[in-house]
């Protein structure tokens, strides 16, 4: 089966025995939405149009039976990396009709119903992170689906529980698929990532050392903590600040109980919301999956 973005979906939790967590990544999507619409449309751009082309990837999901879900944003784009390190991304550059549709996003996720997590001195990817771990804690929940191609989310990688779903490449990624495409194992993702630098996150990496070096070192010694001083010298420091950039933080605010991420249909707002978009037919679909789901849930 197909999943709401494209990618071939992992598989379902059994109805009433377990939960499978759905988190995606807003911000991510926006963008593509946003330069997939402007590319179709030949560089005309909708006011709200990356914002519905998200909430019918979103309805998707929970018109397919999937029942806990959340979506991550930034709220801005500068966090407190900016702080650490000078050439960290910022908003600069972002053009004014997506920028635009950043906090209508929200907003219109909210009255649809949907949980979200709008970043301001953390990022979308942290709230992806923390949601992850605390989901990937509950006993009820059979598997976590974090639906992004960023590759600091590889960290978060758990066994076959815990997966990224990376829609950009079709690929669903557990530990053996993060050992095969980055030569290491998860938890050492952020490591990885120091020495090689991430041009997305604007900070450059350990000058001489690409994938397989870095790998090859990780893999001998561990962490850039346990390296032999003589591997990196004077660039140690450098490395772990980099690490520091990399590593994903795991106590944005969340959710208290897994169930606060269950989708039961939308608010009222959300009438005018589709009325200002100019996108009625997502007020008719939310309410149908809403009979469905309600459904589903009486025969449970």
């Amino acid at each position: 089966m197909r999943d709401a973005m494209g990618t071939r979906s992992p598989p379902p939790a059994d109805p009433g025995r377990a939960i499978v967590v759905h988190l995606i990544d807003g911000t991510y999507e926006l963008f593509r939405h946003f330069y997939g619409q402007r590319r179709f449309n030949k560089g005309k751009d909708r006011r709200f149009g990356a914002v519905v082309g998200v909430l019918q990837g979103v309805l998707e999901f929970v018109e397919r039976g999937e029942t806990h879900l959340g979506v991550a944003t930034d709220h801005v784009i500068e966090s407190f990396r900016n702080r650490l390190w000078e050439g960290y991304k910022t908003g600069e550059g972002i053009e004014p009709a997506l920028l635009a549709q950043f906090h209508p996003l929200e907003d219109a996720l909210r009255a649809m119903g949907v949980t979200v997590w709008p970043m301001t001195d953390l990022e979308a990817d942290d709230a992806l992170a923390s949601a992850a771990h605390l989901a990937a804690r509950d006993q009820r929940v059979q598997k976590v689906c974090i639906w992004t191609p960023d590759k600091d989310l590889a960290q978060c990688v758990e066994g076959d529980r815990v997966v990224q779903v990376d829609r950009k490449a079709k690929t669903i990624r557990d530990a053996a698929g993060v050992r095969e495409k980055f030569g290491v194992e998860p938890a050492l993702i952020p490591d990885f990532l120091a020495l090689v630098g991430d041009a997305a996150d604007g900070y450059p990496g350990i000058t001489g050392i690409g994938a397989v070096g870095a790998a090859r070192l990780l893999n001998r010694h561990g962490p850039i903590e346990a390296f032999p001083p003589e591997v990196l010298g004077e660039r140690r420091q450098q490395a772990l600040l980099f690490k520091r950039l990399a590593t994903l933080r795991l106590d944005a605010p969340a959710f208290d109980d897994v169930d606060q991420l269950r989708w039961r249909g939308p608010t009222r707002e959300f009438d005018g919301w589709t009325q200002r978009m100019d996108a009625p037919r997502l007020l008719e679909r939310c309410l149908a999956a809403k009979n469905l789901a309600e459904s589903a849930s009486r025969r449970e």
